[in-house]
């Protein structure tokens, strides 16, 4: 099958170059430019005018909850050949801890990029303290695939602790024309993990289980499809 011609998909840019579906950036949860957020207007004291001067923004947090704005996730999770504006990580997590009388946990959590990402901070803000003892099947369904530094550190969470058990469903891949990533998720599919591009049916699943619906069903976008087949194909070629 003869490769398409595409853009490479980024997992950060400027919130400003955002021109899906006609939002505007402070609508689909991105943060405005520096000079709307980051500045403050103050007034010059010798001729009266404003000046911008910088302002001091707050520390960055990582976000965790149990239902995604809706229009978030159509935003974020849209596996879209360029990536223009989505300058998240959306991570939505399934844990199965088997007879321990622990249950299903489940949940999401975010980042910008600008701190620890999602993947990292799973470890530290859902499943903090793992029993040797127990036997962990955990399935995240995000935004992007994970960056190299990620698949890394994640190949040894996994070589390290034997009983956990990781799959991995993402809505796009993350650079995948980079060879330092591609080289990334190879030692994570050694590690055990298992690396899947979510399929139509995944999105509505994801829309059912993790976001606050109201009980609407998920519109899928015309070219869901086709471009499933294509981020499946490149990452069958980087894994095989």
């Amino acid at each position: 099958m003869a490769d398409k011609k595409r853009a490479l998909p980024k997992r950060k840019e400027r919130p400003e170059e955002v021109k899906d579906d006609g939002q505007k950036p402070e609508e689909n949860g991105e943060v405005p430019s520096d000079s709307a957020a980051g500045a403050a207007a103050v007034e010059n004291s010798e001729n009266g005018t404003l000046q911008f001067e910088p302002m001091e923004l707050p520390p960055f947090e990582v976000i965790t909850g149990d239902r995604i704005d809706p229009f978030v996730f159509k935003f974020q999770f849209k596996n879209v050949e360029y990536s223009s504006g989505r300058n998240k990580t959306l991570l939505c997590y399934l844990v199965d801890t088997g007879g321990s009388g622990d249950g299903l946990l489940r949940g999401y959590l975010e980042d910008e990029h600008t701190g620890t990402h999602a993947e990292e901070e799973f470890f530290i803000h859902c499943l903090p303290n793992i029993d040797p003892n127990v036997q962990y099947t955990i399935t995240w369904y995000v935004s992007s695939s994970p960056c190299q530094a990620c698949s890394l550190k994640l190949a040894e969470v996994l070589k390290a602790r034997k009983n956990v058990k990781l799959s991995i469903f993402s809505a796009r891949l993350f650079e995948w024309e980079a060879e330092e990533v591609q080289a990334g998720l190879k030692a994570l599919h050694s590690a055990g993990c298992k690396l899947r591009v979510m399929k139509p049916l995944d999105f509505s699943y994801t829309w059912d289980t993790f976001v606050e619906t109201e009980e609407q069903p998920l519109n899928l976008w015309e070219d869901c499809k086709d471009n499933y087949e294509y981020y499946h194909e490149k990452l069958d070629q980087i894994l095989h």
